[in-house]
Parts: structure tokens; sequence; C-alpha cells
């Protein structure tokens, strides 16, 4: 629970090297679970909205297809756009020559789509989100990702002069 707690804090001070350290020695399976846990809260909007239209379902069959239809769809889109987004990252590393490798920036990816996930519940019960959103979402954690790569150090020369 303290491990959710501290990425949860740290994923809202990215860009700060401190943050971008700490995340990185949260374990992987801490950051699916914060995913898992963040999606479902940011999934609560549209939950509600849906179950005040439907018409005549009991709540347990409408949630067992909220889960099956919307949650684990939203799940699979976010996490592959996750690792989309850090398989540019990893790019942008190798032409930048840092010292980063493909699992520390999918975490950092994670982290930095913790203020849009927050923004999004916010927003969803009192507007219509728009598509834009989510453009303005990538972008945000596009920006953040190549600020924190630069963060780290560069890679040495592994060849000997002699």
């Amino acid at each position: 629970m303290k491990a959710l707690w501290t990425m949860f804090l740290k994923s809202l001070q990215l860009p700060k090297k401190e943050a971008a350290f700490a995340l990185n020695r949260i374990r992987m399976d801490v950051v699916v679970f914060y995913l898992f846990i963040l999606i479902a809260v940011s999934s609560i909007p549209s939950y509600v909205k849906q179950l005040l239209e439907a018409d005549d379902v009991s709540i347990f069959i409408f949630t067992i297809f909220f889960f099956i239809f919307h949650y684990l769809i939203v799940l699979i889109i976010i996490f592959a756009l996750l690792s989309l987004i850090a398989a540019m990252f990893f790019i942008m590393t190798k032409l930048a020559k840092r010292k980063l490798h493909y699992a520390i920036l999918w975490k950092m990816s994670a982290g930095a789509s913790t203020i849009p996930f927050l923004l999004y519940t916010i927003f969803a019960f009192f507007y219509e989100v728009e598509s834009i959103f989510l453009t303005l979402s990538i972008l945000f954690i596009l920006i953040i990702g190549v600020k924190i790569i630069f963060i780290y150090p560069k890679r040495r020369d592994e060849k000997i002069s002699k």
C-alpha cells in the first residue's frame, strides 16, 4: 500500500529528478496494479453515466457488463498506448545516448499519465470530454517523458582508446 501511495505522490511531482529516480525504484508489478486502480477510478464517471441511462437492469449484471465491455477494453487500449509511448521514448533515448531501459521508460509513461487521468475523472463528472483531451493528454505525457529522458546522464563510450 505504501508503494502505491509513493507511486501516486511521485507521479504528481514528475518531471523532477527526485521523483523520476524514485519511480525507477518501484517494482513493475506495483506500477501495473497502480494503473489498474487509476483506470478503475477514471472509469467511475462513465459507469455512473451509463448506469443512470440503463433501463430495468440489475446493478450486478450492469457492473459485470461494464467491467467486460468498458473497463477491460479501456485497460487494453491504455496499456498498448503507454507501451507505444515508451517505445518512442526508447528510440529517443538511443538517439540521445542516454542510460535508460524500456522498463524504466514504461514506468515513467505510466507515472506521467496520472495527472491526465485525474483531470479526466474530475471533468467527466461535469462536462462531456472531447477527443481533444486525449490528444492533449498524450502531448502532456510526451513532454514530461522528454524532460525525464534528459535528466538521466549520457552513456559513456565503451570503446577503449589505445
